[in-house]
């Protein structure tokens, strides 16, 4: 199973990650840990044309064959063994988020959206489904995989759930090399669209923005994500020793969450990632 990409960071979370394709082993390792440091360049919140950098570290790993992973601030445990060797991996298993998009004012460069305040934390908590192929199209040790995940915020914060389908396929280039692409969505409940992307009369009075109250009014959609990753072993293999891994990414912000003036007035539906690092696995 790769060690796939993970989000960023949780103001734009979605992105980026440190991988280890699914090569095949002459004795199937049942417990592994990767650990993996780097820098990212961000959206100073999400919907913003301005960015910053930011330091993240990721882990992945698996304790007699129950994977766990994380993805930004997001943590990921399946509690299905994974299977040894090619075939098909059946994914079900909780996840909890943290999110801290606009909580410090201090991150967010945009002096209209910096007047309308900080947010509160919010702590997500689900699950997540999915199913995977091990040797696809290029080998027997590519990986395609689909999941949905399901959280809700039980911090109240926004007091909403956040669903997100994604798909991800990774594959070894060599023994020493791999690539990998992702695509996924967001969507939301209105209690998120009104806490992050709405805008009061008294938050125009604040920060001179048009009054806005189009995406609280019911859930949809909030954005669709593409990630491109490739890592580098230093070691002579993938599997052990240290790597080097980079990430770009794309999102575009949809609908009426583009059309919040914090996005369409001083941001930008175009969101862009980059991320560099180095990893470990033992």
């Amino acid at each position: 199973m790769p060690f796939f990409r993970c989000s960023l960071a949780a103001t734009f979370v979605a992105t980026l990650s440190l991988a280890a394709p699914a090569l095949a082993q002459e004795e199937e390792q049942h417990s592994t840990l990767t650990i993996g440091a780097g820098a990212a360049m961000i959206p100073s919140y999400e919907g913003s044309d301005e960015y910053r950098v930011l330091p993240i570290a990721q882990a992945r790993g698996k304790v007699n064959d129950i994977a766990f992973w994380t993805r930004g601030t997001a943590l990921y445990v399946d509690a299905i063994a994974d299977p040894t060797g090619p075939g098909v991996d059946f994914e079900l298993g909780p996840v909890v988020n943290l999110r801290f998009d606009r909580t410090s004012r201090k991150a967010i460069k945009d002096d209209a959206v910096q007047a309308l305040g900080k947010r509160d934390f919010a702590l997500e908590v689900g699950g997540f489904i999915g199913i995977g192929k091990t040797g696809v199209i290029t080998s027997d040790y590519d990986n395609l995989s689909a999941r949905v995940a399901v959280t809700k915020d039980v911090a109240g914060a926004h007091g909403s759930f956040v669903i997100t389908p994604s798909v991800e396929y990774f594959t070894p280039l060599s023994m020493t090399t791999f690539v990998g692409l992702g695509v996924s969505a967001d969507y939301v409940g209105k209690k998120y669209g009104r806490y992050y992307f709405d805008i009061t009369p008294q938050d125009s009075l604040a920060s001179g923005l048009d009054v806005y109250d189009r995406a609280g009014r019911g859930s949809g959609f909030r954005r669709m994500n593409v990630n491109l990753s490739a890592g580098k072993s230093l070691s002579g293999d993938i599997r052990t020793g240290w790597a080097i891994f980079g990430v770009a990414g794309y999102t575009r912000l949809l609908g009426k969450y583009a059309d919040s003036p914090i996005v369409s007035d001083v941001g930008s539906r175009n969101q862009f990632v980059g991320a560099v690092g180095v990893g470990y696995t033992f």
